[in-house]
């Protein structure tokens, strides 16, 4: 039996520190006994002799000095698992919160995990389709790859996580040699394919959302769910996005699963860190929050990728919120450099009406280019990706121009470009929540958007491109201006 010690010297915020302790180490977990015999889990945040910081995972109310017990575990803090989560919704401290009955773990894992060597690391190169055009044919994301969402309060990061989630799938060999024409068969496709879905901080309302929306299209199946509302305590926010990682790790790497991990929102365990550091009395960083914040980031998105001779992948998808809509606030910014690019969120196209408001300028998957073109998706995709950014940037810079001296100042190419830039709003970032578009479709409409153009301002794309895809994408379109 572990000592219990009855030396709590001070209780601050979640933290309390215990004295005249020995043999304690960092992350060990301690169970902590309440003066009306209530017990509480908490974790070693600092250890040295003679003195441990212990955070609790609950909220410290009804803890005194006197009469608090302290026992210390030995271990730290593990997750059971096997392949029955699956389909199985926890709350941020990983007990299952969906009237199931405990999952009989195979194994119990550390939910710090561990780092991925470097030099086993393999370069993520695989197409995953997620059935929204921005984010398949302009930003493409790639398994294996760390893909952050920039959002904003008030901008719909929660439905596209959820259509995300919904949608996500590896195309089948099949699908690529026939540009889309076969049906889609989850048995024909190179592994199997799960999501992991970790909500930190979110409203209650947000959390039913997401449970509603797994539930109702059926992805729940193959779906794990990490959830931490807002009224729970936040510590446990700090777990949440171990566990669902945890989660992951053992079903990519021990069953050959090819799992996309969707954790929002990270501004909220941001929020969490940095106050759970003053109440450590540490010297802040920058706005706030502690000095470790880049390090603390990076061992959660480097815990995404591929490992050379494993059959699964982890692809990773955080959502953060921008206070004040600023990319230079240090989430954004340090999750920036970490990451492998963002998809932006713009509130200029949500407040017209557009979903998902994904703006191309501000976006970008820098892996892309692996997982674009022939034998991925199609020969065309690299290209069409530039042309298409390019003529929306262009069209975006006129309309503004348009404002200040009016559309009878435009050339006819200039007002072409217009018509592109409004029809590319309303036809290609635009989708309805549940549409689920696949990359040869989100292509045609691109092929029939760069009809508006004349031949001549059609740069980026080669001309043997242009002659037999476009055709096929617009038959009843006039003939375009040479």
């Amino acid at each position: 039996m572990s000592t219990a010690y009855k030396t709590v010297q001070d209780i601050a915020g979640p933290l309390m520190m215990v004295e005249g302790v020995s043999n304690i180490t960092y992350d060990e977990l301690c169970e902590v006994e309440l003066p009306d015999g209530k017990k509480r889990l908490g974790k070693v945040l600092e250890a040295r002799e003679g003195l441990a910081v212990v955070q609790l995972f609950e909220s410290t109310q009804g803890a005194a000095t006197e009469g608090t017990k302290v026992r210390f575990l030995g271990r730290t803090f593990e997750i059971g698992v096997s392949e029955d989560i699956l389909g199985r919704m926890f709350s941020g401290s990983g007990t299952p919160i969906d009237g199931g009955p405990a999952i009989v773990p195979e194994k119990k894992l550390d939910i710090n995990g561990f780092p991925i060597n470097p030099y086993s690391r393999e370069y993520p190169a695989d197409f995953i389709q997620t059935g929204i055009s921005t984010i398949d044919v302009l930003n493409t994301l790639v398994r294996g790859q760390k893909l952050p969402i920039f959002s904003g309060a008030g901008l719909p990061h929660a439905q596209l996580a959820a259509q995300i989630a919904r949608q996500a799938r590896v195309l089948t060999k099949e699908e690529v040699e026939t540009e889309g024409k076969a049906t889609y068969d989850a048995s024909m496709e190179e592994g199997k394919f799960a999501v992991v879905f970790a909500a930190m901080g979110v409203t209650f309302e947000e959390a039913q959302y997401f449970k509603q929306e797994f539930e109702k299209t059926g992805a729940l199946s193959r779906a794990v769910l990490f959830m931490n509302t807002a009224d729970n305590p936040v510590v446990e926010r700090i777990a949440t996005p171990r566990l669902a990682l945890t989660a992951a790790e053992y079903l990519a790497y021990e069953k050959d699963y090819h799992v996309t991990v969707i954790l929002t929102d990270m501004t909220n365990y941001c929020e969490a860190l940095r106050e759970v550091s003053a109440a450590r009395k540490e010297v802040p960083g920058r706005r706030g929050y502690p000095g470790y914040l880049y390090t603390d980031l990076a061992t959660l998105y480097e815990r995404a990728g591929r490992i050379r001779g494993k059959a699964g992948s982890i692809t990773q998808i955080p959502i953060l919120t921008m206070p004040e809509d600023d990319v230079t606030h240090p989430i954004p910014d340090l999750t920036g450099y970490i990451t492998e690019g963002q998809i932006r969120l713009d509130r200029a196209l949500h407040q017209k009406g557009i979903f998902p408001p994904v703006i191309p300028m501000g976006s970008l998957s820098r892996l892309k280019g692996k997982a674009q073109g022939e034998g991925v998706t199609r020969g065309d995709h690299s290209a069409m990706d530039a042309q298409l950014t390019a003529a929306y940037a262009r069209g975006v810079e006129i309309r503004e121009l348009a404002v200040i001296l009016g559309e009878s100042s435009l050339s006819e190419t200039d007002k072409m470009y217009l018509t592109f830039s409004n029809r590319f709003e309303r036809e290609f970032i635009m989708q309805d929540e549940r549409e689920n578009r696949s990359i040869f479709d989100s292509l045609r409409i691109g092929w029939d958007l760069l009809s508006e153009l004349p031949k001549s301002e059609l740069k980026r794309v080669k001309p043997e491109q242009v002659e037999k895809y476009m055709k096929s994408a617009r038959k009843n379109a006039p003939a375009l201006v040479s």
